[in-house]
C-alpha cells in the first residue's frame, strides 16, 4: 500500500516539513551528482554501527562519529528510497507539525531519527555498513500519526497483480500495517548476517516508531 495524500487539514504553514524535504532533495542531487564517488560519502557520513559502538571504551569521543547519527539522515540510497521516504514525510509530517509547533516538530524529528539509529546500532553493533536514510526519523512521525489521528482517512494506492485500486482507508489501517510489516521482518532479520549486511534497517523503523508514539504526548503538553 502507497499513501497519496490525507484527508486531514491542517491550520499552520508547515514549513519546518518542507524544510526538511527540501533538505534532503538537495543532499540527494548532490549525492547524484557524485557518480561513483557517493559511496565515500557514505563511509564518511553514514551512521556504522561498529564505529558508534567503539565510541564505548575510546579515551574521547570522536565528533566526527557523533556527527555521523545526524548526518545519516539526509543521505539516501536510491531513487526509490529518496522518493518512498519523502512521500510518507510530505503525507503525515504536516499533520504532527500542526499538533506540535515549528520548533518542537523539529525536535521531535530529530529525536525521532536518533531513536531510531540506536534501535539500529543496538541490534547490529558489530556491522561495518553505513546506515543512511530518513525512514528512521519519519517512522516517528508515522507512529505519532497512527495515535493521533487513528481515523484520519488516507488515499492509498493498492497495487493488485497487474491492476492499481485507489481506496480510502483509516490510518490504524495502513500505519498498523505498515509497523506489522516492519516489526515481522526486524524479527526474521535478527541472526541472520546477510540480512544484517545488506539489508532495510527494520529496527531503525521499528526503534523510530516507537519512539514517536512515546514522544508525541508529553511535547504536545507544551503546547
Amino acid at each position: 500500500m502507497i499513501p497519496l495524500r490525507d484527508k486531514n487539514p491542517t491550520h499552520i504553514f508547515p514549513f519546518v516539513n518542507l524544510t526538511l524535504i527540501g533538505l534532503n532533495l538537495g543532499v540527494f542531487a548532490y549525492q547524484i551528482s557524485l557518480g561513483a564517488a557517493v559511496e565515500t560519502l557514505y563511509q564518511h557520513y553514514g551512521l556504522i554501527p561498529a564505529h558508534l559502538v567503539g565510541l564505548i571504551n575510546a579515551p574521547s569521543l570522536d565528533p566526527r562519529i557523533l556527527a555521523t547519527v545526524l548526518s545519516s539522515l539526509f543521505l539516501h540510497g536510491g531513487w526509490l528510497h529518496m522518493g518512498g521516504s519523502m512521500l510518507f514525510l510530505w503525507v503525515f509530517g504536516d499533520n504532527i507539525e500542526d499538533k506540535l509547533g515549528h520548533y518542537r516538530y523539529a525536535f521531535f524529528y530529530f529525536a525521532c531519527g536518533i531513536a531510531a539509529s540506536l534501535a539500529h546500532v543496538i541490534v547490529n553493533p558489530h556491522s561495518m555498513v553505513p546506515t543512511i536514510g530518513a525512514s528512521g526519523a519519519i517512522s516517528g512521525v508515522l507512529g505519532a500519526y497512527l495515535l493521533l489521528f487513528p481515523k484520519a482517512r488516507i488515499v492509498t494506492l493498492i497495487p493488485i497483480f497487474f491492476f492499481i485500486q485507489l481506496a480510502e482507508l483509516p490510518a490504524l489501517v495502513v500505519l498498523g500495517l505498515w509497523f506489522i510489516i516492519q516489526f515481522l521482518y526486524g524479527m526474521a532479520s535478527l541472526g541472520d548476517e546477510t540480512a544484517a549486511a545488506t539489508g532495510v534497517a527494520w529496527w531503525a523503523h521499528v526503534g523510530g516508531f516507537l519512539a514517536g508514539s512515546v514522544l508525541i504526548f508529553p511535547l504536545r503538553k507544551f503546547k
